[in-house]
């Protein structure tokens, strides 16, 4: 529930029973309109949608040697199941920033949703709600955060903040994300520039260009306050100006005392991939990292996620709320994930790409797919506490 005071988790969350709901459903010859393993997801909507959409949403920097470094990381540890174990209670639900969750997962910012589906962000925010996850909604999204949070009703919320160049927009942004019931905030640190994108170069396409992505931009007062006419007056000229202000190379550790100037909830930065810089988040306040590497959509060549998230727990897991992201696909994904020390996990790619291909009934489908997953493979490894699970269940 919004305001981050709740401790119980959802009562009677079964995610495991999906599979049963499945089956029976298939004795009157009915099959899920989407395949129960989330990696195929990719290859369905590059057949169904559009090159420049998918490429936008799949796309990666350079070769693409991150996002294959994300897999490599996650498929070198093994699970080690362990036998006769009572595992017929289980618990699936964490402590995390203040707010008990029925499960460690949250649908991670992706911006631009519309080119996905007309539904676009309110769908992914409807089905996160129905689901009992918390959705994060990107600063770059196709419809204005006040819409958003009112499409999820009482479903938890983080927003997602690009830091750009101008505090007026940032403040105003912060306070528009309070006012709308939005409990953290995530910096996303990794993003300064665009990367070297070559799937969307070949297309020639970025939404932004077009005024996709920027709603939150274009209904903004400090935003609008920098324009000589009314967006809809001069499309092009307001872009120039999201253009201008959206990234900034410049920002420093010491910036982040703005931040907290001005946002009194849980702050977390995304993006962390180093020890020491996880070290200097805590120095400087701040509640959580997100052990990311974007995707692999910014550094060409860099180290894969999991492989540096049990270095980053070692330096500050127990003080700092550690989530991970960059790729997860499954269940067996998010078990690691949390055996390596992440407090929860931000599902990307995936619900995006369910969204595409069945708006909000495929973001419900895939999370409820990895989920059960999940909660199937901790039970079936001799795990009941997805709070509880450590290193030792790996090899």
């Amino acid at each position: 529930m919004i305001g981050g005071g709740s401790t119980e988790p959802e009562p009677g969350k079964d995610w495991a029973a999906f599979q049963y709901e499945i089956y029976l459903k298939g004795m009157t010859g009915a099959v899920p309109r989407l395949p129960a393993d989330p990696s195929r997801l990719a290859e369905m909507a590059a057949a169904r949608l559009g090159p420049g959409p998918v490429g936008y949403v799949a796309g990666s920097a350079g070769s693409g040697s991150t996002e294959r470094a994300n897999r490599a990381a996650l498929d070198r540890y093994r699970i080690v199941p362990r036998m006769l174990r009572d595992t017929s209670r289980r618990d699936l639900s964490v402590e995390l920033l203040g707010t008990r969750l029925a499960a460690p997962l949250a649908l991670a910012p992706i911006g631009v949703l519309s080119i996905m589906h007309p539904d676009a962000e309110a769908a992914a925010a409807r089905a996160a709600a129905a689901q009992g996850v918390p959705f994060v909604l990107s600063s770059a999204s196709s419809t204005p955060m006040e819409q958003v949070a009112e499409a999820m009703g009482d479903g938890e919320r983080w927003f997602q903040l690009y830091w750009g160049k101008d505090r007026e927009v940032t403040k105003s942004f912060l306070d528009r994300a309070r006012s709308s019931g939005f409990t953290a905030l995530l910096v996303t640190l990794d993003t300064p520039l665009l990367a070297w994108r070559p799937r969307d170069l070949d297309q020639a396409y970025l939404p932004f260009l077009r005024g996709v992505g920027t709603a939150n931009y274009f209904t903004d007062p400090a935003f609008q306050a920098g324009l000589a006419k009314p967006v809809h007056e001069d499309l092009d000229a307001a872009v120039l100006h999201f253009v201008r202000m959206f990234g900034d190379p410049g920002k420093t550790w010491e910036d982040l005392a703005f931040l907290r100037e001005h946002w009194d909830g849980p702050i977390v930065l995304k993006g962390i991939l180093h020890p020491d810089d996880a070290r200097r988040a805590e120095a400087a306040g701040m509640d959580g990292v997100v052990v990311s590497n974007h995707g692999g959509r910014q550094v060409a060549g860099s180290i894969g996620a999991a492989e540096a998230l049990p270095g980053v727990v070692d330096a500050v897991g127990d003080r700092l709320a550690v989530l991970f992201d960059s790729g997860i696909r499954t269940g067996d994904d998010v078990f690691k994930a949390l055996a390596l020390g992440a407090r929860a996990v931000l599902l990307g790619r995936p619900y995006a790409y369910g969204l595409g291909l069945d708006g909000q009934a495929g973001v419900e489908h895939v999370i409820r797919c990895v989920l059960g997953e999940f909660e199937l493979t901790m039970a079936l490894s001799g795990h009941t506490d997805a709070a509880r699970l450590t290193r030792d269940a790996l090899a």
